[in-house]
């Protein structure tokens, strides 16, 4: 069995209505002002985002989780955009369909803002 790697992504409700919509196990495609698609590398991340961000764009922020196989994330290196702790890969829009090939299970929404 393929290793995999946790990751996690903070999102509004018109994203995740889109993920819902496939049943959960897809990202939706990149609008054409979004070039990349930005999955963080740890959940308290994901987390300042979807309450900081999220909430006062929309009124509700969402943290999803997922794996990824591991083997396949080795083509994206982990770029730190900001602290320490603030880890993100950054896959660009048209590798997108791609990278949703690889994940493996559900994504799941495991915390909620408003």
């Amino acid at each position: 069995m393929n290793r995999t790697t946790t990751l996690w992504r903070p999102t509004g409700p018109e994203e995740l209505a889109l993920v819902e919509a496939s049943g959960w196990t897809a990202w939706p495609p990149r609008l054409p002002e979004q070039p990349i698609f930005y999955p963080v590398l740890n959940e308290d991340y994901a987390v300042r985002i979807a309450r900081d961000w999220n909430v006062p764009a929309s009124g509700v922020g969402y943290v999803t989780r997922f794996e990824v196989e591991s083997e396949f994330l080795e083509r994206y290196p982990v770029r730190q955009a900001g602290g320490e702790t603030i880890l993100e890969l950054w896959v660009p829009a048209e590798e997108l369909d791609e990278f949703n090939a690889h994940i493996v299970g559900r994504i799941e929404v495991v915390r909620e803002f408003r």
